[in-house]
């Protein structure tokens, strides 16, 4: 899904007519301005944040003192995405093993590097892209693969990964919350005294979703892995303080420009009752509880960090941001309301330049979750 890089997620029918259909959800492919290729530098400073668990994973894996010391090393990154981003989780890994095998005077193994999202991402860039990093190691010591396919299903056979890597992609659910389709809740109601009556009866929906699929992903990450493996995470999520954790959707901008266009006639707000984003930031004490709770892995770290510290500001203007919400939603906008993309622009620009400023706009309690875990014995 890392924030606002959306990956394909298939979405099971819901009772509406307008959902009944299969819903594709992935991000603006090419290089194109509205590209998520040209509009992923804030993802990829939160990529940056996870480079010191990912050496850490390795040093574990590399260590002399590691009996399964591996000869061939496989490394997995679920929801690469495309664009500039795809290879840098893998890339920090490969890096990683270069640096802890020259400190302990020993040849690196031959690694593994796959690559892996659903079917309908761009991955012809990712193809590229994945050439030019085995022309620059030493032939036959790093290969590469692709692997289609939802992280929510079985993808490499059992015991054959020692490190996943994934960043910012699980806050995707596998489907809206049964919950809200089935009965016809809007997740986000148009009607602002509607919407709190309700956010915490649908928050609570989507807090249940998250939980089965995250809790599906551990255990089959879990079957994948070597004894000992290692997998590195992130997610958005909010504070654990109960108040903040449940009155604020993590898509709540994006939806408030689509109520503006409700009022303004632009798309039709029955549309909009059915229109159901799959994306939930858990607070870090349910994620370590949802851990924890399903009991394949142990926590080794996790750090809880100011989703904005460490941004380039120039990622924080309102262009940058109109720009990313459309590469990242332009998708599954079009595909539910119709070519609406230009007036969506347009609304935001509107919405941002009147009294309230971006900064206070989009000033939620968000924060990065990045986790460390290690397969348990047995």
């Amino acid at each position: 899904m890392k924030f606002l890089q959306i990956h394909c997620l298939d979405f099971s029918p819901a009772p509406s007519k307008s959902m009944a259909s299969k819903q594709i959800v992935h991000m603006n492919h090419g290089q194109g301005e509205a590209s998520y290729a040209r509009n992923s530098g804030f993802q990829k400073a939160l990529q940056n944040k996870m480079k010191p668990l990912i050496e850490a994973a390795i040093a574990d894996l590399c260590s002399s003192n590691n009996t399964l010391f591996p000869e061939k090393l496989l490394v997995a990154d679920l929801g690469c995405s495309t664009g500039p981003n795809a290879l840098a989780l893998v890339s920090f890994a490969v890096e990683a093993i270069d640096n802890h095998c020259a400190q302990l005077k020993q040849p690196p193994p031959e690694v593994c590097l796959l690559l892996n999202d659903l079917p309908e991402n761009d991955f012809n860039s990712v193809v590229k892209s994945l050439v030019t990093l085995c022309q620059s190691n030493e032939p036959g010591i790093v290969t590469v693969g692709i692997v289609p396919g939802s992280f929510y299903k079985r993808l490499f056979t059992s015991g054959s990964l020692h490190l996943f890597c994934s960043s910012n992609s699980q806050n995707w659910l596998s489907k809206a919350p049964e919950d809200l389709t089935r009965s016809r809740i809007p997740a986000y109601d148009v009607d602002e005294h509607a919407r709190h009556e309700r956010v915490l009866m649908v928050l609570d929906a989507y807090a249940h979703q998250f939980k089965k699929d995250f809790s599906i992903f551990l255990e089959l990450r879990a079957k994948e892995l070597v004894p000992g493996g290692r997998m590195v995470v992130s997610l958005t999520g909010t504070r654990s303080n109960k108040t903040a954790s449940k009155c604020y959707h993590l898509w709540e901008t994006f939806a408030q420009i689509l109520v503006a266009m409700v009022s303004e006639g632009v798309i039709d707000k029955a549309k909009y009752d059915s229109f159901y984003v799959p994306i939930y930031g858990p607070s870090n004490e349910e994620l370590r509880e949802i851990i924890q709770e399903e009991g394949s892995f142990s926590i080794n770290e996790m750090h809880v960090q100011d989703f904005k510290r460490g941004v380039d500001k120039a990622h924080t203007t309102a262009k940058s941001q109109i720009n990313m919400m459309r590469s990242a939603f332009e998708p599954i906008v079009v595909q539910h309301f119709g070519e609406v993309m230009d007036e969506f622009v347009r609304t935001a620009e509107k919405r941002w330049s009147l009294e309230r400023s971006l900064q206070e706009e989009v000033a939620y309690p968000v924060l990065q979750l990045a986790v460390s875990l290690t397969k348990k014995a047995g």
